[in-house]
């Protein structure tokens, strides 16, 4: 699957390289998994995700020689466990994630100094970030191997923290409350969800600075309003995915994320049904793009049977796992596109991409959709897990095409000012300034203090 999560950290490294930084990305558990060039293939993967269940399953497994670690951290034989293997669940791993957060007092111990050892090889950092919450066990032995300032980015780890079985739900999030001391900031990718962890966290609200995510616009439009916007942008009255509907094309809404009930695609496909049966709307289409592992096979399969009932399963298109170049061109062929996912999301990189591709938006009016919305102009809100007011908004945006040229515009412009990579880079960049001068700020005060 492509995690929203690595292809943020893909993007960030890469700018910032570009801009002349020294970035080492530490891949960990498997190698990443993108649809553009990985920024970690030269480094090795830590806490490899089979030594990781190993180490915690297996005591003598603690004692496992190095060489046999060695082995089971390979790239090819993790790539080739996870290919057999589908989403982890959360409430089959409440005590490994409690161990993962006791860092060097929990299973997973040793994973810890091989990581320190390595990095203490590559060039000294002024920064140490990680990628998550849920990475937080590493902070005490990171601080302690480098005593620089460590950043952690909050990407969504409630729903996960929040699945987990009791006991180790309620400890899990006591633990890493305690943990969170030790980190010198925090960076959120929305205001909504750095107030969620703010308050379960219990931080104080100046340590968490807010970055939106981006995305690296190569091969998305250029800029609205231009001629080479209008050659590649969607055109209602020239491509596939057009919201008029004339004889030439249909309208096409879209979704494009994990094809799972948590990201509400049945809620989508039943508003879709919906809206082919107002019939204000005639051959509208729906294309489902996006990561399908084996365990999310029977969802999708369902759906397929319920648009079958219905007699529109002709209407409909799967689109699974698709590469960067097949990506680019499903969201171009879109008229409207929508993921509305039922738990809080932190962010939906998902949307910054549809906006990218010029594509109006419908998301339900819950977590950090509101924002995204609201900062793009680039389309509208409805109630959450309710397929009727999905079907209604989808509805007034294809009989709108004004105001659906007016979205697009507003997608293309807003993607450039607010979700590129290089946007991104930048604010993450003022964040890891502000933390080194103010470290180097306190060690000339404590300086000063001795001398005196």
């Amino acid at each position: 699957m492509y995690c929203g999560n690595c292809l943020r950290d893909n993007a960030l490294v890469h700018t910032l390289r570009r801009m002349g930084h020294d970035v080492v990305m530490v891949p960990l558990y498997l190698p990443l998994t993108l649809d553009e060039p990985d920024e970690s293939s030269q480094a090795p993967v830590f806490y490899s995700g089979i030594n990781v269940y190993l180490e915690q399953k297996l005591n003598w497994f603690q004692r496992a020689p190095k060489w046999l670690r060695h082995i089971l951290a390979s790239r090819g034989l993790l790539r080739l466990a996870a290919g057999k293997a589908g989403s982890t669940r959360p409430s089959e791993l409440g005590e490994m994630t409690l161990s993962m957060l006791k860092g060097q007092e929990g299973r997973q111990a040793r994973e810890m100094e091989d990581l320190a050892g390595w990095l203490r090889h590559q060039p000294p950092p002024d920064v140490i970030c990680l990628s998550n919450a849920l990475l937080l066990g590493m902070a005490a032995g990171l601080k302690a191997a480098f005593p620089v300032p460590l950043l952690c980015y909050l990407q969504g780890e409630d729903w996960f923290l929040d699945a987990l079985p009791e006991p180790h739900r309620t400890e899990a999030w006591k633990h890493l409350s305690s943990i969170s001391r030790k980190v010198d900031r925090f960076v959120a990718p929305s205001h909504y969800f750095g107030g969620v962890m703010t308050r379960r966290l219990g931080l104080d609200p100046g340590r968490v600075s807010v970055v939106p995510n981006g995305i690296r616009l190569d091969g998305y439009p250029s800029a609205p309003e231009s001629s080479a916007a209008a050659s590649t942008a969607p055109s209602d009255a020239a491509t596939p995915g057009s919201a008029q509907a004339s004889d030439e094309a249909a309208p096409v809404i879209g979704y494009f994320a994990r094809q799972c009930y948590e990201k509400g695609l049945d809620t989508l496909v039943e508003a879709f049904i919906q809206l082919c049966r107002r019939g204000r709307a005639p051959r509208c289409q729906l294309k489902v793009g996006g990561s399908c592992g084996p365990s999310d096979q029977v969802f999708v399969d369902g759906l397929r049977q319920r648009l079958q009932a219905e007699g529109l399963l002709d209407r409909v298109t799967f689109h699974p796992n698709l590469d960067r170049a097949a990506k680019l061109e499903f969201l171009r062929s879109l008229t409207l596109f929508s993921v509305p996912a039922r738990y809080g999301e932190a962010f939906g990189l998902y949307v910054v991409e549809a906006l990218a591709a010029g594509v109006p938006v419908v998301q339900p009016r819950v977590a950090a959709f509101a924002e995204l919305v609201e900062t793009s102009g680039a389309g509208s809100l409805c109630a959450p897990e309710d397929p009727q007011a999905l079907a209604e908004a989808l509805e007034a945006l294809l009989l709108d095409h004004e105001l659906r040229r007016q979205f697009r515009q507003n997608a293309l412009r807003s993607a450039r000012e607010h979700f590129d990579a290089q946007v991104m880079a930048n604010r993450t960049m003022e964040v890891f300034q502000e933390l080194v001068s103010s470290q180097r700020s306190g060690t000339d005060l404590r300086a000063a203090d001795r001398s005196a």
